[in-house]
């Protein structure tokens, strides 16, 4: 998952003079109310990106003005907060991004991890963290339903999928996606874990009942109380932290190396790294890290 503050010409071009006006004062609090809540940091150049993207909100919600928007968030923060990060940030994901990442869990860890865990209660467990609209937590899923199959194993196997956004979360839930969605995943794994639909559905795939059952998909906040207690074998955070600031990121991968036993995996995504922010983790591969002893 990515978090992208981005737009483009015609939509910075649309969002200008269409409804209200975001003041300074209420751009300013959004600012802090944002940084504080999701650990993203908004720039002063983001100040039409904002207004643009939460005019849609403002429609939504049958308010006329953004300070009336600000007053909703300082009433009620967490009714609202899912659908302000949502409209602020653009989720990128795809079927088996960072192929790497997914080739070393197939050729080395799940083959190890089962290896290891023969006996009744032995669990394994993952946790896709900003897992988007569900892609990445269900290629992790085809991965380890391979790995249970080659192995004959019951193991206790679980991927944990937690995201902030209510449209993301409910995406992924239904496991449905355009055919162009599903490009990434190879045709042998198309066959095998994506129904095509057919009618009304054609141009739809959905995703094969058996990943369903290994995914557990849940809305959460990385910056507030996590309910889980863990521990995870394999922690994926892919693209999620590119634009939090050095405190939040100190804090979140503290969080993560708690719920990781020693030897555990921590997955980060291309544009990010632990160099001079945390020295929990020992770096092992490309942009995969190993909780240190």
């Amino acid at each position: 998952m990515s978090a992208v503050l981005g737009m483009c010409d015609g939509e910075a071009v649309a969002a200008v003079g269409s409804g209200p006006t975001l003041g300074q004062a209420e751009f300013q609090f959004l600012r802090g109310f944002v940084l504080q809540q999701c650990g993203i940091a908004l720039g002063e150049h983001k100040h039409q990106l904002v207004q643009g993207r939460l005019l849609r909100r403002l429609r939504a919600l049958g308010l006329t003005n953004f300070a009336s928007y600000c007053e909703l968030l300082r009433r009620d923060p967490d009714a609202e907060l899912g659908e302000l990060a949502s409209a602020i940030s653009t989720n990128v994901t795809a079927f088996f991004r960072e192929a790497h990442h997914y080739d070393l869990l197939v050729s080395e860890l799940l083959p190890r991890w089962l290896q290891e865990r023969r006996r009744e209660g032995d669990r394994l467990r993952i946790w896709s963290a900003g897992c988007s609209t569900g892609e990445e937590p269900y290629a992790l899923a085809m991965v380890l339903a391979e790995a249970l199959e080659q192995h004959s194993c019951k193991l206790d196997a679980k991927i944990l999928a937690t995201d902030l956004s209510p449209q993301a979360l409910e995406t992924a839930r239904q496991g449905v996606y355009p055919l162009e969605r599903i490009a990434g995943i190879s045709a042998e794994r198309c066959r095998r874990w994506m129904l095509r639909g057919a009618g009304e559905y054609e141009g739809l795939a959905s995703v094969h009942p058996r990943l369903r059952e290994l995914v557990s998909i849940q809305p959460l906040n990385l910056l507030h109380e996590w309910p889980m207690r863990g521990p995870f074998d394999a922690i994926f955070c892919r693209n999620v932290v590119i634009y939090f600031d050095q405190p939040t990121k100190q804090r979140l991968f503290r969080r993560y190396a708690e719920l990781l036993p020693v030897g555990g995996y921590l997955f980060l995504g291309h544009s990010e790294s632990l160099h001079g922010i945390n020295d929990d983790f020992e770096l092992i591969g490309r942009t995969v890290y190993r909780k240190r002893a």
